[in-house]
């Protein structure tokens, strides 16, 4: 009888488990083909090619938030802000909102909207290519219920532009899926670490940025938490123009 009861116990663990969709994912699942690491990021580089020739617009409004603990202390600043994408003329911001601490609007959420705007500007200093980081094939795993390679990602250059940590790159459609690293260059002296999650979706067509999640350890003493929810996207693409006249 006990036996019987603890193997209930531990099947009705395992339902719940699963039903709340915490059950670890496939680790190190095979993939319909092996690429190396040189295949997958020239893979990456195709895919980032097309759909720089077929994303024409898109708009959101993003839902920026930051919350700081230390010294038995609490800060929590809140910004909604549009952003507008257009081929032709790049990004741009608009802030819609804002609330909380002012110190935190001004010297986080609005400096992770300056820093967006500043890397828009310059995309060959971010991307994920050859010229920019080291590449080493990690694994696979089943993502969000599609299999995916894991790469390693060393910069080669110590910029604030870049990362390292681990991509997931999606195997069918090559494009990165989820980011977990940290930043290559400490962007000040008063920050221990970063550590930051950050997801991309398929939507309309297009893989493109849906949750960023970062967390800062404050060398005095406290922790700061950032968090970037990017919305609905409205999307105009090449095919979508052709058919709806935009």
């Amino acid at each position: 009888m006990p036996y019987r009861t603890g193997r209930c116990l531990f099947l009705a663990v395992v339902f719940v488990l699963m039903a709340g969709g915490i059950w670890p994912e496939n680790v190190n699942t095979p993939l319909p083909a092996t690429l190396t690491s040189a295949q997958i990021v020239e893979q990456i580089q195709r895919h980032n090619q097309s759909r720089a020739e077929g994303l024409k617009h898109y708009q959101a409004v993003r839902h920026y938030q930051v919350e700081y603990r230390g010294f038995s202390a609490t800060l929590a600043a809140k910004m909604e802000v549009e952003v507008i994408f257009d081929a032709s003329s790049g990004k741009s911001f608009r802030i819609v909102s804002q609330s909380g601490s002012k110190y935190l609007c001004e010297k986080v959420l609005k400096r992770a909207v300056d820093s967006e705007k500043e890397a828009s500007r310059n995309t060959s200093a971010t991307a994920l290519t050859q010229a920019n980081y080291r590449f080493r094939l990690a694994g696979s795993e089943i993502l969000s219920g599609r299999p995916a390679y894991i790469l390693d990602v060393e910069p080669l250059t110590a910029s604030k532009f870049l990362y390292r940590g681990k991509i997931w790159v999606d195997a069918e459609e090559f494009a990165v899926a989820k980011i977990e690293a940290e930043p290559a260059k400490n962007p000040s002296f008063w920050i221990a670490r970063t550590r930051i999650r950050h997801t991309n979706a398929r939507t309309g067509g297009f893989w493109l940025p849906e949750k960023n999640r970062s967390e800062t350890k404050v060398r005095i003493g406290g922790t700061a938490m950032l968090t970037i929810d990017y919305g609905s996207y409205q999307i105009v693409s090449n095919r979508s123009s052709q058919v709806d006249g935009f």
